[in-house]
């Protein structure tokens, strides 16, 4: 049985290539307890340097060295256990540490201009991937292969679009196309909801693809990094809705 692909580059089918023992079981493979439990492991120390970076902001902080150190930190992590994927034992928890500092730092910024709008976010993250979670329990949307090739895609499409916007803005201190991303118009707004629902969409395909690394007694370390591979969408959804909210407060 060959493992389904997720459109997160975190939990694709060639990250769990190589790691499947083949049908021998040791006593140690991944199970979906496992990784919950894991992933909780990671909310929690995220939860902890979010609060750090949040309450430095309100102490008069500038806020954008946490925040350079969250981006840039987090994507070396990654970066190196998407390649060490044995290494995720200590890299996620890593990873989920510096990421907080990266949610705590734009969070705090977002409630200083909109008081509030952190815990609607947060809110409705949990909703939708609620939602989400028993959309596919129940097999109400099932993920077929076609249904992937149109969320790879479309992810793609949209992870280039934000790279290109952040080179020009990089080099010529002003980002592409941003009355699409920053503007409050409609066609912003009908944008920004096109991206959460791929968010949310990218979930269906992350729990497919770990329910199939437990059908296939993936090696234990592959607990930790499939809780990895699941922050970073449940963040880019939290992210992708606060930005939303932002237009809808304007």
């Amino acid at each position: 049985m060959a493992l389904l692909k997720s459109s997160n580059p975190a939990l694709q089918e060639k990250s769990y290539q190589g790691t499947i023992l083949e049908g021998i079981a040791t006593g140690e493979e991944m199970t979906l307890k496992g990784t919950m439990n894991k992933f909780g492991v990671l909310m929690m120390l995220m939860i902890g340097s979010t609060l750090l970076a949040w309450s430095q902001f309100y102490k008069g902080s500038d806020p954008m060295p946490l925040m350079m150190i969250g981006v840039f930190g987090g994507l070396a992590v990654a970066l190196v256990m998407m390649f060490k994927m044995k290494w995720a034992t200590f890299l996620a928890p890593i990873y989920a540490i510096l990421e907080g500092l990266f949610v705590g730092s734009v969070s705090a910024m977002y409630n200083y201009t909109y008081p509030g709008l952190p815990v609607q976010a947060v809110a409705l993250t949990l909703l939708v991937t609620l939602v989400m979670f028993l959309i596919y329990r129940y097999r109400i949307i099932k993920v077929t292969s076609k249904l992937r090739t149109v969320v790879v895609v479309a992810t793609a499409a949209i992870g280039v679009f934000y790279l290109i916007q952040w080179l020009t803005y990089s080099i010529g201190g002003s980002a592409i196309a941003t009355s699409l991303t920053s503007e409050s118009t409609p066609l912003s707004i009908g944008f920004s909801i096109l991206v959460v629902g791929l968010a949310a969409f990218n979930l269906l395909l992350n729990f497919d693809t770990v329910e199939k690394g437990v059908e296939m007694r993936a090696p234990k370390y592959m607990e930790w990094y499939s809780a990895f591979g699941l922050l970073v969408t449940i963040v880019w959804l939290y992210l992708e809705l606060l930005r939303l909210l932002s237009k809808l407060k304007d």
